[in-house]
């Protein structure tokens, strides 16, 4: 990983397949547990950082967030946070431009699949039992990213360190009417469905099932994002 340059090799090919997507026992917007088929689709292997950011940031001209600059979440190697959809959204933008390749956030669906890391029906990327981290840790804002062991995609930081963005709509009520083939998300909506633990939690880290939302224009120190894009076939 560089901490100054993200690069196209920084995304991770991951092959798709059918899964299970949701909980049975999870709360009552992760059911029912239903079959999703996912195209191949790339994946970055650690979420965006500071450094990542701020190339964006200073060719477009944009703010920077009231956070950059405290100590607890200014390493270049921090994950950016305090950026909202819209704002993560338009980075996407920017590197589909730089890169010539499509760059967006993944699907809801995408990223619970991913989260996995290609096991079926996990709690957690590691396995089914909550892990005991030492005390003190991210007691004060996020850890670097990729600071601890990838899951079987080898993408670290699932399901902890900031929530990351996904690109649908959030409705607690879509998996009863979802499609089975790549699902979009809803047409509309108010908030925007998220993903993943954040260390401002009391519990640090979420299961891979596990749905979030906000309004798409709130900006919170633990919301960043991870890009994704097409694969092909």
């Amino acid at each position: 990983m560089s901490a100054t340059r993200l690069e196209p090799a920084d995304l991770v090919r991951i092959a798709g397949g059918t899964f299970l997507m949701g909980q049975a026992d999870g709360r009552d917007d992760e059911r029912p547990v239903h079959p999703v088929t996912i195209a191949p689709f790339l994946l970055c292997r650690f979420q965006a950082t500071n450094a990542h950011y701020d190339a964006f940031r200073k060719a477009t001209l944009r703010e920077k967030s009231e956070y950059r600059d405290r100590p607890e979440f200014s390493q270049p190697t921090h994950p950016v946070v305090a950026v909202n959809w819209f704002d993560a959204a338009a980075f996407c933008r920017w590197l589909s431009a730089e890169w010539k390749l499509h760059v967006r956030l993944p699907t809801e669906a995408e990223w619970e699949f991913a989260a996995r890391g290609g096991a079926e029906q996990v709690q957690y990327p590691w396995g089914n039992e909550l892990r005991t981290d030492p005390p003190g840790r991210w007691k004060d804002g996020p850890e670097p990213v990729a600071t601890g062991a990838p899951n079987g995609y080898g993408l670290f930081d699932m399901c902890e360190n900031v929530h990351e963005w996904c690109s649908d709509w959030y409705d607690a009520g879509y998996y009863a009417v979802s499609p089975q083939g790549n699902p979009p998300g809803p047409a509309r909506g108010k908030r925007r469905s998220s993903r993943g633990g954040a260390w401002r939690h009391h519990i640090k880290v979420s299961r891979c099932a596990a749905r979030s939302s906000i309004p798409p224009e709130f900006r919170y120190s633990d919301y960043g994002m991870r890009i994704a894009g097409d694969a092909g076939v």
